[in-house]
């Protein structure tokens, strides 16, 4: 009996250590494939956008937003992730941007998170009509919150608009640890999102929900 339990046991731990094993082959993939769609360069789309959309968290991003706000007399900027009390007039001044007219077209957020950044500039954007917009955020953070904006968003035109941080390498981004930190931890982000929001298709519709039940329950 003992020596049955051991194999059983065996068994068990063989089995678990491949599927970790294909797991990782996965992940692996997955990391590859997340790495061939970062942004490698400022070449950006030169569509004309009704607004810009700032995520803030990183250096560069409120500065572009700005300098692309002023190029463009008709444009709106939403500024999303500022702390709960920033003003117009203090972004502007922190940015070192010149006229203070250009506060009239900003708008700014309070979200804390790539999730929030994407419903709060999906409430804004239909409060003022936006068909079109440009999202200005880093690029190793792009596809993250492309999913993220893509999700809430479906019928507006995102265009993405890459900032590259200083202290960002990505080229070989892998021989440089803090580099690869940062992008290690955005894939697994993106990982969450994706599962997370195919969890809500699945909630939000209850065809796949009752068939996902019933398939459980070993009904055709």
């Amino acid at each position: 009996m003992a020596r049955r339990n051991n194999i059983y046991q065996a068994s068990i731990l063989r089995n678990l250590f491949i599927g970790l094993f294909i797991a990782l082959g996965f992940w692996v993939i997955g990391l590859v494939k997340f790495d061939g769609v970062i942004p490698i360069d400022g070449e950006t789309n030169k569509v004309q956008t009704q607004a810009i959309v700032v995520l803030t968290g990183g250096s560069g991003r409120l500065d572009e937003g700005l300098s692309l706000l002023a190029k463009d007399i008709k444009a709106l900027l939403f500024v999303s992730g500022v702390y709960e009390g920033n003003e117009v007039r203090h972004l502007l001044k922190f940015s070192k941007q010149g006229p203070s007219a250009l506060g009239t077209r900003i708008a700014i957020g309070n979200a804390t998170n790539t999730h929030e950044n994407a419903l709060e500039t999906g409430a804004w954007v239909i409060r003022n009509g936006i068909q079109s917009l440009r999202l200005v955020t880093a690029a190793y953070h792009m596809p993250r919150s492309l999913l993220e904006f893509e999700n809430v968003l479906p019928n507006t035109l995102i265009i993405a608009h890459p900032i590259f941080p200083k202290h960002v390498k990505q080229a070989r981004w892998w021989a440089y640890p803090g580099t690869a930190t940062i992008v290690i931890g955005e894939y697994n982000k993106l990982l969450l999102v994706w599962v997370r929001q195919k969890i809500e298709v699945v909630i939000k519709n209850p065809s796949i929900f009752n068939w996902l039940v019933n398939l459980n329950m070993g009904e055709n």
